[in-house]
């Protein structure tokens, strides 16, 4: 499929071909669906930890003796049902993070990039580069309608680039290694640089 290419000018810089095997896939919404839950699962830290009863820190007397109170036969305080006592079956630390084989993966960041061909939602530029400005590029983003984008450059961004972009909400600006399924449904606009372009065929190839 071809797309046009544009400079951050907003001018037409030619045409570039988008290869189908990458941007032009029926797109399966289950697979997408499974890439973003192995992401944000695995990105849990899972540092979660409630006492038990061997933790906490109260007496280990027995409460009362054993016979003539007319109550329970009790023995010490850090049992759940008391206040200060230990959780029964509290979460403690582990992984969250499932498994999902490699090639499952790449074919889910595939069908993430054909969704957005698909929605008209992919913009390519012929270089990101920037004399450092933030002001200067948010009014350049304005011209191409950029209010919510991932951009996507080749392998090295360029630091004054990525200096002025990172001060613009809603703007992220990732090294093509960097791109992943999350990360491109959770902004609006997906820009890719003709290097991104050209990275991602020879990655999928």
């Amino acid at each position: 499929m071809k797309a046009e290419v544009t400079n951050l000018d907003a001018s037409k810089a030619g045409d570039i071909d988008l290869v189908d095997e990458i941007f032009g896939l029926e797109v399966r919404n289950d697979l997408i669906h499974r890439m973003v839950r192995y992401q944000t699962l695995k990105r849990m830290a899972g540092t979660h930890h409630a006492q038990d009863r061997s933790e906490v820190a109260v007496t280990g007397k027995k409460m009362t003796k054993q016979k003539g109170t007319g109550g329970a036969r009790h023995g010490d305080k850090s049992a759940p049902q008391f206040r200060g006592g230990g959780k029964a079956f509290g979460p403690k630390p582990r992984s969250h993070a499932i498994e999902m084989p490699k090639k499952v993966r790449a074919l889910a960041l595939r069908h993430a990039l054909s969704s957005k061909a698909k929605a008209g939602e992919i913009v390519v530029i012929d270089k990101a580069t920037s004399e450092g400005k933030t002001g200067t590029l948010k009014a350049q983003f304005a011209k191409l309608s950029l209010d919510n984008a991932l951009i996507i450059d080749g392998a090295e961004l360029e630091p004054t680039f990525a200096r002025a972009a990172r001060n613009i909400p809603n703007i992220d600006v990732l090294p093509v290694q960097g791109i992943n399924v999350y990360d491109i449904l959770r902004r609006r606009k997906l820009v890719l640089t003709r290097a991104a372009v050209a990275a991602l065929e020879a990655r999928f190839k």
